[in-house]
């Protein structure tokens, strides 16, 4: 059982740190975009040389740090970062980052499909999560379901058209445990209108709605568990990647049009 409380934690969130030589004093771009693809991450901070992609400090858990990042994309600096995985470290990611100055977020990363007539690698807006995991559960109260992107899915669609992308609404399972998503949950959330599954969802809604933060999240396909077998598709990374780098950019597309 889980134990809801409206009073503030023990320890608050420490922000972002730094290394010898970066500024103390910085203040983040208000957007910030994280993906949760560690080779999207490094294309965007390694490769695309014309977003001048300039460390300005990191996050910090107990047993690995994430550099935070800004860059200028069409003249508009955002912050990026790569998102933790799971509502603990995507939760604290939300907070630290925001007590730095980052007032609205857009996540996005892989997802599984529940529906094979999603095609891989295409894009799906989830519109509500049902909340199988825990962490959304101490910033909001329990309930069944949470709501997402109650903003800027318009935005993000005029996005997806100038791009020619195609996309799915619909609803997301979010679940803590990636190995106990088995065949009768796979049903139950699939005659509930679910859609896809993953990790972090309900988790970012809950943390934004509770410390009144702006957010969007969306999803590119990846493994479908809605056949009898599972079928990996392109869950890994290294897999169709010149295809799914054009997924950031739309991202930050979004970005430039809500900063």
């Amino acid at each position: 059982m889980i134990i809801y409380s409206e009073q503030e934690g023990f320890i608050s969130p420490i922000g972002v740190r730094f290394r010898e030589g970066q500024d103390k004093n910085i203040v983040l771009p208000s957007v910030a975009v994280g993906v949760f693809s560690r080779q999207l991450f490094f294309h965007i901070v390694n490769d695309a040389k014309e977003l001048n992609a300039t460390p300005v400090g990191y996050i910090s858990c107990a047993n690995f740090e994430r550099d935070v990042y800004v860059i200028n994309y069409k003249g508009v600096k955002l912050t990026f970062f790569m998102a933790g995985i799971g509502g603990p470290t995507i939760a604290c990611d939300i907070e630290n980052l925001a007590k730095f100055g980052v007032k609205k977020f857009i996540i996005f990363g892989n997802c599984g499909v529940l529906d094979d007539s999603i095609e891989d690698c295409s894009i799906i807006i989830p519109t509500r999560a049902f909340r199988d995991e825990g962490t959304s559960q101490h910033f909001v109260p329990d309930s069944e379901y949470i709501d997402l992107n109650i903003k800027y899915i318009p935005e993000f669609e005029r996005v997806l058209d100038q791009y020619h992308m195609s996309h799915t609404k619909g609803y997301t399972w979010t679940t803590d445990a990636i190995f106990r998503e088995t065949p009768e949950k796979i049903e139950y959330f699939k005659s509930r209108g679910a859609v896809c599954v993953e990790m972090e969802a309900a988790t970012i809604s809950a943390v934004c709605m509770r410390d009144k933060l702006e957010f969007f999240t969306f999803y590119y396909a990846g493994d479908s568990l809605a056949g009898a077998v599972w079928d990996p598709r392109s869950i890994s990374g290294h897999v169709k990647l010149d295809e799914k780098k054009i997924v950031p950019v739309l991202a930050f597309e979004l970005a430039c049009l809500i900063k």
